[in-house]
């Protein structure tokens, strides 16, 4: 099993491939549109230092303890398509180094990830209730205005996965790659009905 520990650097994510599982410990922040688009498009410095750390696309479910402590009820992943427009200016100006939502991410951030030595991961849906108990505690909360889903959550993880590695360092797409290859598979089947038509008409 391959354990990624954030901090994280390029040279800890460079022998990874598209399609690999790992898991991931250390710190991890949740952040979603609301996140990227105060820092990118609005400019904002965010609350979290996030070089070299992890974002989760996640709306979190969490329930406040007594003592002013927080308890993760559900930690699921968002489609990280819906941060594909500023996914790129994110890694760009925070220095995060592994992003992690479900399904897959664009060109732009793919072309990122080949700029700044990240990564891009897929946690599997339907698994919040699993990704909570992952979680071993929650270090603090930023942006409260937000709400508790569109707020930036950090919080420690251990072996918190599985993770599918999508886009790697040298900013190869297994999903676009996998797209491709379907497209040209289903050419391929659909040639004989093609000719049967033909021959038809």
């Amino acid at each position: 099993m391959k354990t990624i520990n954030t901090l994280a650097s390029p040279a800890d994510l460079a022998g990874l491939n598209t399609g690999d599982i790992v898991y991931l410990s250390g710190t991890i922040a949740t952040g979603r549109d609301d996140v990227h688009r105060r820092v990118v498009s609005e400019g904002l410095e965010p609350p979290f230092d996030f070089q070299d750390m992890a974002i989760f696309h996640a709306g979190p479910i969490v329930r406040e303890k007594p003592g002013k402590e927080y308890e993760a009820v559900s930690f699921g992943p968002t489609s990280s398509v819906r941060m594909e427009e500023w996914a790129a200016g994110f890694i760009e100006k925070t220095g995060v180094r592994i992003m992690v939502g479900k399904g897959g991410m664009g060109d732009k951030t793919a072309a990122a990830c080949r700029a700044s030595g990240a990564i891009h991961c897929v946690y599997p849906g339907g698994c919040a209730v699993l990704g909570a108990r992952q979680v071993e505690r929650i270090e603090g909360v930023y942006w409260r205005e937000l709400g508790m889903p569109e707020c930036l959550w950090v919080m420690r993880v251990r072996e918190f996965g599985p993770l599918i590695v999508s886009i790697d360092v040298r900013g190869n797409n297994m999903f676009a790659e996998n797209a491709a290859l379907y497209a040209r598979r289903m050419d391929t089947c659909m040639e004989p009905a093609i000719e049967g038509l033909r021959a038809v008409h």
